[in-house]
C-alpha cells in the first residue's frame, strides 16, 4: 500500500496504465449524459406517477440496474480475456445488487408505527431520522448477508480494515471545500440543503438536539452507502472482476443522485470513480466515508449558514 497523498495520486496513475480505454469511456460519458439530460428535462420514469409499490420498485429497478449492466456490458468491446461473463455469480450479483438498492429506497414499512407514536411535527422528524437508519440497515444486512454467504473476498473485513493513513482523506476534503462554498450559492442547492432545516423546526423543544440527532442518523446513512458502494459493489466484486468493477459501480452511484442539484448529480460519478480506486487499492471503506460524512456536513453547515 502506498502512503499519504501521493498514494492516492499513484492509485490512480496505476488505474489509468493499466485499465484506461478512451472509446470505453467516452461511451459511459455519453450514457450517463443522456440519462442526465432525460432526468433533468423532468420527464418520469415509467411507473413512478400514481404508482403501486411494485411498480415504484420496479422504476427505480430498472433506472438502476440498465447503466450498472451497461457499463459491465460494453467492456466486453474493449477488453480482452473477460471472464467473468461466463461465472454465475457475475450475474446473481449485478441482478440482486440493484434490486437490494431499489428495495431500500422505496422501503417505508416503518411509517404507520411511528405514526402511531407521534404527531405534529414530531412525527416529521421521527419518520426522517428513523428513515435514514432503518433504510441503511435495510441495505447492510442483505448485501452482507450475500457477501459472508458468497465470501467473495476471503478472509475480508467486509471494508472495514483499518486505514492508519488518514491525512491524504483530510487533504482531498480540504480541496474540496471551494467547491462546496460554491455550490451553496446555487438555487438548486438551497432547496435541498440543509436536510436538518427541513425536519427540524421551532416547535420542537430543544431543537439543537434533535439537529444533532438528525445529523448522526445522516452520517449513518452514509456508512450503507460507502459499504454498498464501495464495500460490496467493489471489494466484494474484486475477485471476479479485478478494476473492471470500478466504473459500473461509478455509473450506479451516479443515478442514486438523480434528481438531486445537476452539478451534485455529475460530479458524483467521478467522486464515485475516485472513491472506487481508492477502495480497489486499500481494501477499506474508511477513506470514502471520511470524506463522504466530511463533504455531507459540510453542505449543511454551508447551507445553513446561506439561509437567512
Amino acid at each position: 500500500m502506498f502512503k499519504g497523498f501521493a498514494g492516492i495520486v499513484k492509485y490512480i496513475q496505476l488505474y489509468y496504465q493499466a485499465y484506461f480505454k478512451p472509446g470505453y469511456f467516452f461511451a459511459i460519458i455519453l450514457m450517463l449524459a443522456g440519462i442526465i439530460y432525460v432526468n433533468y428535462q423532468h420527464i418520469p420514469l415509467p411507473g413512478t406517477l400514481h404508482a403501486t409499490w411494485f411498480q415504484k420498485f420496479g422504476a427505480h429497478y430498472l433506472l438502476y440496474f440498465l447503466p450498472f449492466a451497461a457499463a459491465y456490458a460494453g467492456q466486453y468491446f474493449f477488453y480482452k480475456n473477460l471472464f467473468y461473463f461466463k461465472l454465475k455469480w457475475f450475474w446473481v450479483l449485478i441482478i440482486l445488487a440493484p434490486a437490494f438498492f431499489s428495495f431500500r429506497v422505496n422501503f417505508n414499512f416503518h411509517h404507520p408505527l411511528i405514526q402511531q407514536q407521534w404527531q405534529a411535527q414530531e412525527r416529521v422528524f421521527w419518520i426522517a431520522a428513523f428513515n435514514l437508519v432503518v433504510k441503511a440497515l435495510v441495505l447492510i444486512i442483505p448485501a452482507g448477508l450475500l457477501w459472508w454467504y458468497k465470501n467473495l473476498q476471503k478472509k475480508d473485513s467486509f471494508g472495514f480494515k483499518k486505514t492508519t493513513y488518514i491525512q491524504p482523506y483530510f487533504i482531498l476534503l480540504l480541496m474540496m471545500f471551494p467547491l462546496v462554498v460554491l455550490a451553496s450559492y446555487n438555487p438548486a442547492f438551497l432547496k435541498q440543503y440543509p436536510r436538518g432545516m427541513n425536519v427540524v423546526t421551532d416547535t420542537l423543544a430543544d431543537k439543537s438536539g434533535y439537529w444533532l440527532l438528525y445529523e448522526l442518523c445522516y452520517a449513518f446513512d452514509f456508512l450503507s452507502i460507502e459499504f454498498f458502494f464501495r464495500g460490496f459493489l467493489i471489494i466484494a466484486f474484486t475477485r471476479i472482476c479485478g478494476m473492471h468493477a470500478v466504473i459500473p459501480a461509478a455509473c450506479f452511484y451516479c443515478c442514486i443522485h438523480l434528481g438531486k442539484p445537476m452539478p451534485e448529480a455529475i460530479s458524483s460519478f467521478f467522486g464515485g470513480l475516485l472513491l472506487g480506486i481508492i477502495s480497489y487499492n486499500t481494501k477499506s471503506i474508511w477513506g470514502g466515508l471520511i470524506i463522504h460524512i466530511g463533504i455531507a456536513w459540510l453542505m449543511e453547515l454551508l447551507a445553513f449558514l446561506q439561509h437567512p
